[in-house]
């Protein structure tokens, strides 16, 4: 592959212009725009020889079916486009930004693909986070001559992108970039600005996305796989071995990220509620609620982790020192992320996924039966943070965080499957789940801690004196009680859940 002969590093697009690939600056500038689309037609031809000769040449895409993605239904607005997994939503990377890859192999001819709707489904996806940052990944492997748009398709498309789309886009990826690459920045290049031309970064190989991105959460499809390890037994010898992952050590006595709630509560005299959890929802609902955008932003990732290391290490962390509300809220997200298991636990995951097929009367009542199933420290945790977040989007007209929101924001921080990431698909009823746990926070944690004074708030005060209690649930037709006991003096009410969305 031409691009090997400057290394595996990442390039911006101007560094790359420098490559042999792409040959000397402007060599194109005077093509018209039928040239180019020859030109175009001309690389992928090679690209598929090339292909061809690392015999990897692409299989006839077997479209999946309803049954092979249960969360995806044939009832979803965009189910023609969907089916083909083309987008996929790939958790977070290094900075705690969402991930969005986009996989040219999956895309089928293109007499089979209305590129219209293509396009309508990928602002649909866009949509849901684009008033967060985000990143996307392009697998390029897999566009050819007979699935790839034309040049004017790709050049309208650019132009239907206004700012909200860029200004928080803060990395574009592209994987495997081939010549065609090099076509495509000769035409876009009028239209594309200097700030967002530095945002795009290339890699050869997969292995180099591994610094910038959390790559056991990435879905890659078995094609750029194949390609990917064909490219490197090519050219052996020439890209450096993948460093080797350190052996894991003990975790430290004041440890906070990256150990079980187990072990938080055993080493901090049995509290539930983590340290670092109680801290920065302590200064977010001092400082922060009326924050607009709160949990939307991210902070830099040196920060972050001298952040983490500070509270890893049993020190003193003071948020005003960093003069930034926005970075107690990353440190919140990343401290849910970066737990050995989600807080909603993998067992609960197939269930959140099937609130979408219940009916809209009964959604609260349902998410109130699987929250019952949560261990008691998880449910506690979970309370105390939904109660918070109940909290933050009444300060919607302020921050612009409504439940909805919040939802994008802290649906994948809160579930993941125990294998890969979770499909695009499954991102609908995760994020449904957590907004009914927002939005209808004390009918969901109907017990006598939302109804009897232990909200979010309560935990907080009365961490000291003790664990915290669920309290009992009034016996319902169809939902079990629990078998704790209500605190003393506490009067239990009975609560209506089947509220509507």
């Amino acid at each position: 592959m031409a691009m090997v002969s400057e290394g595996p590093r990442a390039r911006t697009p101007e560094r790359w212009h420098r490559g042999r690939v792409l040959g000397h600056p402007g060599e194109q500038q005077n093509m018209s725009q039928p040239d180019l689309e020859e030109l175009a037609e001309i690389e992928l031809r090679r690209d598929e020889e090339k292909a061809a000769a690392l015999s990897i040449a692409r299989k006839p895409l077997v479209v999946p079916t309803p049954g092979q993605d249960p969360t995806l239904s044939v009832n979803h607005p965009f189910y023609d486009v969907a089916r083909h997994g083309i987008l996929q939503v790939a958790g977070e990377d290094r900075f705690g930004r969402r991930v969005i890859t986009f996989s040219c192999c999956r895309m089928p001819p293109s007499h089979e693909l209305n590129h219209r709707r293509l396009l309508e489904y990928l602002k649909h996806t866009l949509d849901q986070y684009v008033e967060s940052d985000y990143t996307i990944v392009y697998f390029h492997y897999g566009l050819n001559s007979r699935n790839k748009p034309s040049l004017g398709w790709l050049q309208s498309t650019y132009k239907e992108f206004d700012r909200r789309y860029k200004k928080n886009l803060k990395a574009l990826y592209v994987v495997h970039p081939t010549n065609f690459i090099k076509v495509l920045w000769t035409v876009f290049k009028p239209l594309i600005s200097h700030k967002f031309g530095r945002k795009v970064i290339y890699f050869n190989y997969l292995s180099e996305l591994r610094e910038h991105l959390k790559y056991g959460q990435l879905i890659v499809p078995p094609e750029v796989l194949r390609y990917d390890e064909k490219l490197r037994n090519l050219h052996r010898g020439q890209v450096p071995a993948p460093a080797k992952t350190p052996p894991p050590r003990p975790p430290l006595p004041t440890q906070q990220f990256g150990v079980s709630l187990q072990y938080l509560k055993d080493k901090n005299q049995g509290e539930l509620i983590p340290p670092v959890l109680r801290f920065t929802v302590t200064y977010l609902r001092e400082k922060g609620l009326r924050t607009e955008g709160l949990f939307r932003r991210s902070a830099s990732v040196h920060t972050i982790r001298e952040i983490q290391r500070l509270y890893n290490q049993g020190k003193p962390v003071n948020f005003d020192d960093y003069g930034d509300v926005h970075i107690p809220a990353v440190i919140l997200k990343t401290f849910l992320r970066e737990l050995p298991q989600p807080l909603l636990t993998f067992t609960a995951y197939e269930q959140i996924l099937g609130i979408t097929s219940v009916e809209s009367s009964l959604r609260v009542t349902r998410c109130h039966q699987i929250l019952q199933s949560l261990p008691e420290h998880n449910y506690a945790v979970l309370s105390y943070l939904m109660g918070f977040l109940h909290e933050v989007s009444r300060e919607s007209i302020f921050n612009k965080m409504n439940s909805s929101n919040l939802a994008c924001v802290f649906g994948l921080n809160l579930i993941w499957p125990s294998q890969g990431a979770s499909s695009l698909s499954a991102l609908v009823p995760m994020n449904l789940f957590t907004e009914l746990l927002i939005e209808y926070y004390e009918m969901v944690f109907s017990t006598q801690e939302a109804r009897g004074g232990l909200g979010a708030g309560a935990v907080e005060a009365g961490e000291r004196s003790g664990p915290v209690s669920r309290g009992r649930t009034p016996r319902r037709p169809g939902l079990a009680p629990r078998a704790s006991a209500a605190p003393d003096g506490a009067r239990e009410t009975p609560l209506v859940l089947e509220a509507s969305r």
